[in-house]
Parts: C-alpha cells; sequence; structure tokens
C-alpha cells in the first residue's frame, strides 16, 4: 500500500500545502488485515476491520501515526485553538451523552485536539450570523487541506478577520488583503480570502431577507442519516446542493454541495454521527429514527 500525492489537486485549488510523501507501508502482522484511505479535502480516515487490539504490529501504527495526517493532527479550525473551543453562536444542547459510553468517532479519534472538537463542539446546533460566517469561512479554507490544519489555526482566523464581524469583514479594502496575505498564522491563499469578503458583503446584504441563519437553515432536511458505518455516511445531500445553489444565487463564493454538506454536519443540521456514537442525538435536533424532534432556537431576531 502507498499514500499517493496528488499535487494536481493542491494546485487545482491555488494552495500548494499539506503535502506528505509516498512511502510503503509496513507489514501487517497477527491474523487481522488494516487498510487506510485517503481522501485529500475530506475529513475521514476510514480504517478497515482488524485495526484494534493485537491485529496489527506496532510498526503498523507508528506508520499510520508518521504519515496519516489525521493521526499528525492536521485538519480544520486554528492554531492555538483551545480544544473544545466553540464558534460563536454554538449551542449546548439539552440532552448530553452519558460519560460511561465508549466513545466512537468516525474521525480525529486519535487526535487529541480532534477528539475534542469532535466531542465537545461539531455537530451542536449553530444559528448566529457571526458563527455561520465563521463556519462558512473555514469550510472553504479548508477546501483541499485537512481539517486540522484549520483547527490549529482557528484562533488566529478569528483574530485576522475581526472575529468574524461579517460588517468588519466586508469592509476590508487592498491594504487587509495584503496584510491577510503576510499572515502567516492562517492559509495564505488569495482566492480564499477574497471569497472571505466577498460572502461577507453577501452575509450583510442578506439582512434584507431574513438573514443568513434563515437561510442556511431553510435547508434543513426532512429526515438525517442513520449510519452504522462509516461508509454510509454521505458527503453531500439534495439538501446541500440546494443550500450552495441558494448561496450562490445570493452572491456567495466558494461553496459547492459537498462544502455546504460539511457546513450542515457541523452545525448540526443533519447528524452524520454513527447510530453506535456517543455523540450521535448531540444536536437535540433529531429522533432516534431520523425524524424532526425539535426546530433550532435563534439567536438573531432577523432569523426568527
Amino acid at each position: 500500500m502507498l499514500w499517493v500525492d496528488r499535487p494536481e489537486t493542491h494546485a487545482a485549488l491555488g494552495d500548494v500545502t499539506d503535502r506528505f510523501e509516498a512511502r510503503p507501508a509496513p507489514p501487517l502482522r497477527g491474523t487481522g488485515r488494516a487498510s487506510v484511505l485517503l481522501c485529500l479535502g475530506a475529513r475521514r480516515v476510514i480504517h478497515s476491520v482488524g485495526w484494534t487490539g493485537s491485529a496489527v504490529g506496532p510498526d503498523v501504527q507508528s506508520w499510520v501515526s508518521e504519515t496519516d495526517p489525521y493521526h499528525q493532527g492536521e485538519n480544520m479550525m486554528g492554531q492555538n485553538a483551545t480544544p473544545g473551543s466553540e464558534a460563536p453562536g454554538s449551542k449546548t444542547p439539552g440532552t448530553e451523552p452519558k460519560d460511561s459510553v465508549a466513545p466512537i468517532r468516525t474521525w480525529g479519534g486519535e487526535d487529541a485536539m480532534l477528539s475534542a472538537y469532535y466531542d465537545d463542539e461539531w455537530g451542536r446546533p449553530v444559528t448566529s450570523e457571526a458563527g455561520l460566517f465563521e463556519r462558512l469561512t473555514l469550510e472553504a479554507f479548508q477546501s483541499g487541506l485537512s481539517w486540522a490544519t484549520i483547527l490549529r489555526k482557528r484562533e488566529n482566523f478569528r483574530s485576522a478577520f475581526a472575529g468574524f464581524d461579517p460588517v468588519v469583514v466586508a469592509g476590508f479594502q487592498e491594504q487587509d488583503v495584503e496584510r491577510l496575505m503576510d499572515d502567516a498564522g492562517i492559509v495564505r491563499n488569495l482566492r480564499k480570502i477574497q471569497a472571505a469578503i466577498t460572502n461577507a458583503a453577501a452575509t450583510v446584504a442578506l439582512r434584507e431577507e431574513g438573514g443568513l441563519p434563515s437561510l442556511i437553515w431553510s435547508h434543513r432536511p426532512e429526515t438525517t442519516p442513520l449510519p452504522s458505518r462509516v461508509e454510509d455516511v454521505p458527503s453531500r445531500s439534495p439538501e446541500s446542493a440546494a443550500l450552495a445553489k441558494d448561496l450562490k444565487r445570493h452572491g456567495f463564493v466558494f461553496v459547492g454541495p459537498t462544502t455546504a454538506h460539511a457546513l450542515m454536519e457541523a452545525i448540526g443540521m443533519v447528524d452524520t454521527h454513527l447510530l453506535s456514537s456517543h455523540r450521535r442525538g448531540v444536536s437535540g435536533l433529531w429522533n432516534e429514527d431520523g425524524t424532526w424532534a425539535a426546530d433550532p432556537v435563534f439567536e438573531d431576531s432577523a432569523a426568527q
């Protein structure tokens, strides 16, 4: 097995970063078999059956830790980020999982920072304008990169983009773009920086039509997925395609069905935690059968 770098993918996205070299996997030990699939720009590293216990030797585990960006802690949302720090507008649901339940995560389980984000924030409802603008911006910056890359830089992004105040960001001028391009604490990609400014202006303009929270949450599906395995978790949906189309119609850029679906997962619009996960139902918005249990509570009056 080889890790295969895809430089053309990075180049197409204008950010040749997050590289790793192809290296062969060591032989598996014992009776178990393990395989690892890495998808650039995705958030999940899928481990097949036989990955736990003595099924694989320590040399294999060491190899994965050295080569897998998720094991290295490279994924989306801020340098110097405090594990568990939440986006503006992140809600604490009424129903919390029991501490006695063994953690079952679809991604990030081998990295402390990612595990904390997965357990403390991912999938909780976010309904404020600033919170949604932050998530939308960071999802765009994550394109072509790992989520941990952005997660480690999250606090730097917040500082560089004025706490993701859309009014302030919409007013950024050329000197601000130059400042951001010189800021090593964020992802220095001109297209993504310009997209953030464009989307800030679109967010402000949406206030005349009910606001960004109203637009995004209007695309909440009637049911949420019920995945038993990681392979059952979708990366896009008809609703995410409709959301991306609606955002573009209102002037947003750098957003597609896959990015929109990732946003929907992160803010609790859909619950893609495995049915066996200790975080299943953390949003408090879905019944066990995947139907609506409650409506989100909006912080911004414009979204109500």
